[in-house]
């Protein structure tokens, strides 16, 4: 199984237990601090080799995540065990998504060719957040290849307004039907 899947069914365990301790917003602290600690290259790399001892991986982690969370602490040791610490950005990133949507509020990614003002962000997000029947966050990128409208990624859905997509399907039109001549 991907370690992506691994990743969501920590989140969604994480989750549930969260919302049973009434602790959602702690959790999501202590997962972005433990993110933030095993993103430095080094010391993930410490925490996931074989020939150091979990003794002296506990007392690294110890130092680094002081005033975590007993069970988050736990987690972490559970993840060094199973050789699974790499995917606590994973993890983080999917509780992130299942906290939001727990409050109504879905992410969005846009891009777009051109920089967005905040003017724009707004209309887009009100656009965005009527489509789906949530409050929308969005987050922008800049492409220029594809040359001007928006695509848009929401919850697993692609809206997909680009220019250059609609140029990719006039062309697969013009030669379907340069081909029934």
């Amino acid at each position: 199984m991907p370690k992506k899947a691994y990743g969501r069914r920590y989140a969604q365990a994480i989750f549930e237990l969260a919302l049973e301790k009434n602790e959602l917003e702690r959790w999501q602290s202590d997962l972005q601090q433990i993110s933030d600690a095993v993103a430095d290259k080094e010391y993930l790399a410490a925490l996931e080799s074989p020939k150091i001892s979990f003794k002296k991986k506990s007392e690294l982690l110890s130092q680094r995540l002081s005033g975590l969370n007993p069970l988050a602490m736990n987690l972490v040791y559970l993840l060094i065990t199973r050789s699974g610490i790499g995917m606590v950005a994973d993890i983080a990133a999917e509780y992130r998504r299942l906290l939001d949507s727990y409050r109504g509020i879905e992410q969005a990614e846009v891009i777009t060719a051109v920089p967005l003002d905040e003017n724009d962000i707004k209309k887009l997000t009100d656009n965005l957040s009527a489509v789906v029947g949530k409050q929308v966050v969005v987050k922008a990128e800049i492409d220029p290849e594809i040359l001007g409208g928006i695509i848009a990624r929401i919850g697993g859905k692609l809206l997909d307004g680009s220019t250059s997509s609609k140029l990719i399907a006039l062309k697969r039109e013009l030669v379907g039907t340069e081909k029934k001549r």
